[in-house]
């Protein structure tokens, strides 16, 4: 069989199977050269296919190369002599990173320190808040820098000293405890000469406390008293400088003031949100916002280290002088300004790995202080920002003292080192995104407060009509809620010191807080702090309007913790989410942690009876009319005599028969009665 014109290839095509050299094709190779034309066909039909599925992807890559080989083609292949001294200036920022952020921080700090300097020259006085401030800051941060870097030669320079501590501790506690004694003695004998008996019984009542929870304790043969007495010691010696000298009641009423100052900022958000008379809806407009601005704040402030670092400071001096474990210790501190289950998120990793008896100093520390978000309301309330922010910090070594009271360590601490711990910081990546933070997770705690005071307002109000409507089946109707509660607290108020005839109102105000929650409480103690900051009758229809400035500033020390039936729920189940392997301690010593933090509230109330001194912050007429409108004629005293004698310098030689003024008509008979001052304007009266 001949072919024609099939021995010639196509163009580019070389194919073995052909042979030309006598025109003759042999039928095996044809058969081959068919079977391998198919194969092929088939292998080009798969690649055709293939590529077809990969098309979008090639052109990509294709384009791409195109591209690069573009940019290549245009650019030149030695860099230009711009772009080598930015590589240059680079690399030596890189090398010398260290050194200029030092030099930036050595401008800024000596900017900040010359200004400091050009504003102390200018008014002393003016400066001297910004004075302090930047000393205090100079002091931490070199102590913190010596510390880190040069702790153990510290330590071996006073090792020495700690040597004699331990070899002769035995006998120099002894000989501290009995001179601290001897001095506290005294101490009462002259202030009760002074100022009266009432302060005897708030001392009387700090016992009555110890005394309660050492016969009702868990384990009373395993306390171990040096928490309890540092703690009470700590409590007694910062109620001393705030309220007993001047310097440190300035200064704690100027950061009060600060503080409020600062919280009224929150009125600008409120303001352009809720219009010009948000103040028309002061709780929703006015108190709940400050929560919102202070949240900011606090999550901006977390962010930066500052809490972190003012935590750990507090915790490591409780630590020091109280013996208590790092994490109990820690925990107590942070809740001077975070809340109940914010604080524990600090140590959360060590949470596992403690006893029960930290448990429950845990979730007494959480019910005996107040969180720094809900302290912005209450002073927005008007209660006194100075004696909230004493209290919130004296609590705090008191809920330590009476949980190892109550709840005494039976077990070994296996975190016994400060070092141990290592806080948890920030996740935050920029100060915005804290500020975001900050301000969205107030709207769970806005919400909270708001809907409990909804319920419980809503709740009590019911209470009281069935009450009543119980009551006048016994013809008496002014059965209700507060009465009930104002009997059963009645004691615990009077061993605080209260006077006697404002002891049923605080034990109303400690029965809300207990079953219902602070809140409550502080907005009725502020109605009270309105009434008197009025004036006006202080009965009317046999009910006293308001009280006199010792029964509120024991009040407000008692009224401030979480201690609640509420906040049980909260604290449980917050500790129980973080640690689910100590869910069975956490229940178990749940109840006996809500009666130890209020026990310590009423410890701190207790220690402020002891020391109050009204006259520092109430002027002479205040003080004559609250003195004078009670039912008894008050004992004589150092400020009453002073005041009586202010009185009467106040007329410079005026014959009228009663001057008037800012004093009432009582306070000049009074002061008649004391003084028997034979002037025209006592007999003419």
């Amino acid at each position: 069989m001949e072919m024609k014109e099939t021995t010639r290839d196509p163009p580019g095509v070389h194919n073995l199977a052909f042979r030309n050299d006598n025109e003759h094709v042999d039928v095996i190779n044809l058969k081959g050269l068919r079977d391998n034309s198919q194969r092929i066909k088939n292998s080009q039909n798969k690649k055709t296919v293939h590529t077809n599925q990969d098309e979008r992807f090639n052109i990509e890559d294709y384009l791409h190369k195109t591209k690069n080989y573009s940019v290549h083609d245009k650019q030149p292949h030695f860099k230009g002599l711009l772009e080598k001294k930015y590589n240059e200036a680079c690399e030596y920022c890189k090398e010398h990173k260290s050194r200029m952020q030092y030099g930036i921080y050595g401008i800024l700090i000596t900017a900040y320190l010359a200004g400091v300097i050009a504003t102390c020259s200018l008014n002393f006085q003016r400066a001297l808040p910004l004075f302090i401030v930047t000393v205090l800051a100079i002091f931490f941060i070199c102590w913190d820098f010596l510390t880190t870097k040069y702790e153990e030669r510290i330590a071996l320079l006073f090792s020495p000293a700690e040597t004699y501590f331990k070899k002769h501790w035995f006998w120099l506690k002894w000989a501290l405890c009995v001179a601290f004694l001897i001095t506290f003695i005294f101490w009462i004998i002259f202030d009760i000469a002074e100022r009266g008996y009432q302060h005897l019984i708030s001392f009387g009542g700090l016992l009555m406390y110890v005394f309660l929870l050492f016969i009702f304790s868990k384990y009373p043969n395993r306390i171990v008293w040096r928490p309890v007495f540092s703690g009470i010691a700590m409590q007694f010696l910062l109620g001393i400088l705030v309220m007993r000298t001047s310097v440190g009641f300035d200064m704690f009423n100027w950061l009060g003031i600060q503080i409020q100052t600062f919280l009224e900022y929150a009125d600008a958000g409120a303001k352009f949100v809720f219009g010009e008379k948000y103040r028309d809806h002061f709780f929703a407009f006015k108190v709940l916002p400050v929560l919102v601005f202070f949240s900011t704040v606090m999550s901006m402030l977390y962010h930066i280290g500052f809490m972190q670092w003012l935590v750990a400071k507090v915790g490591w001096t409780m630590q020091i002088l109280m013996g208590t474990a790092p994490v109990e210790s820690l925990v107590a501190a942070g809740n001077i300004f975070v809340g109940q289950t914010e604080s524990p998120l600090m140590v959360r990793p060590y949470l596992p790995y403690i006893t029960i008896s930290e448990i429950h100093a845990i979730m007494t520390a959480g019910f005996s202080t107040i969180a720094g978000t809900v302290f912005g309301a209450y002073v927005s309330f008007g209660i006194s920002p100075s004696h909230l922010l004493t209290a919130s910090v004296m609590s705090a070594p008191a809920s330590l003292a009476t949980s190892k009271l109550f709840w005494p360590e039976t077990e070994k601490p296996i975190l016994t080192q400060r070092n141990d711990l290592q806080m948890i910081k920030s996740e935050t990546k920029s100060m915005l995104e804290a500020a975001l933070l900050g301000a969205s997770s107030s709207i769970k705690l806005v919400a909270n407060v708001l809907v409990n005071l909804i319920s419980f307002l809503s709740l009590l109000a019911f209470m009281d009509s069935a009450l009543s409507w119980v009551g006048d089946l016994f013809n008496y109707p002014q059965l209700n809620f507060e009465k009930i509660c104002a009997y059963i607290f009645m004691p615990f108020s009077f061993m605080m010191g209260v006077d006697w005839e404002d002891c049923f109102i605080v034990a109303g105000l400690l029965g809300y807080k207990t079953f219902f929650n602070e809140f409550v409480a502080y907005e009725r103690l502020s109605k009270l702090i309105h009434n008197r900051e009025k004036g006006g009758k202080m009965y009317i229809n046999g009910v006293k309007q308001y009280m006199t400035v010792r029964s509120e500033v024991i009040a407000t020390y008692a009224l401030c913790g979480f201690a609640n039936f509420g906040s049980l729920g909260i604290v449980t189940g917050g500790l129980t989410s973080i640690a689910p392997s100590k869910q069975k301690e956490i229940a178990a010593s749940g109840f006996r942690a809500l009666i130890a933090g209020t026990v310590a509230c009423f410890m701190t109330a207790c220690v402020a009876g002891m020391l109050v001194i009204p006259d520092l912050e109430v002027p002479c007429h205040i003080f004559l009319g609250n003195a004078f409108n009670s039912t008894d004629f008050p004992a004589n005293s150092t400020k009453l005599v002073e005041c009586c004698q202010q009185l009467f310098t106040s007329i410079n030689g005026s014959q009228e028969i009663f001057h008037g003024g800012n004093y009432t008509l009582s306070s000049w008979k009074g002061c008649c009665r004391i003084l028997d001052q034979p002037a025209l304007n006592c007999t003419s009266i």
